[in-house]
């Protein structure tokens, strides 16, 4: 999908930020936070499964646009219903902040 249009931001989802907060035993603990609720696109683009701490894993790889937002960042993920994508990479892909593109990962699936 080289050029994107309005239409295909079919899946409905929410860009979640986390804080880490002291857990009360000397811990930390990661919170998720909901940024905003959002359309996006969701491209599979590639999978791959491998034995992780002795047991099968799986990730696939996804593209996730969404309409222009500047304060999206590495580090964040975006949730649509019971997944999870955690953001790898954000850009504008054509610098006309029309649209944010996101490299995002899907683990243990």
């Amino acid at each position: 999908m080289a050029e994107y249009d309005i239409g295909d931001l079919r899946t409905r989802a929410a860009i979640e930020t986390s804080t880490s907060t002291d857990d009360g035993g000397g811990g930390r603990a990661v919170v998720w936070t909901k940024l905003a609720d959002i359309w996006a696109y969701v491209r599979a683009t590639t999978g791959s499964e491998g034995f992780v701490h002795d047991r099968l894993s799986g990730s696939v790889s996804h593209e996730i646009v969404m309409r222009h937002r500047a304060d999206v960042t590495p580090g964040m993920r975006i949730t649509a219903g019971t997944r999870v994508f955690e953001i790898r990479a954000v850009f504008d892909p054509d610098g006309r902040r029309r649209w944010t593109r996101c490299l995002a990962q899907e683990r243990d699936l």
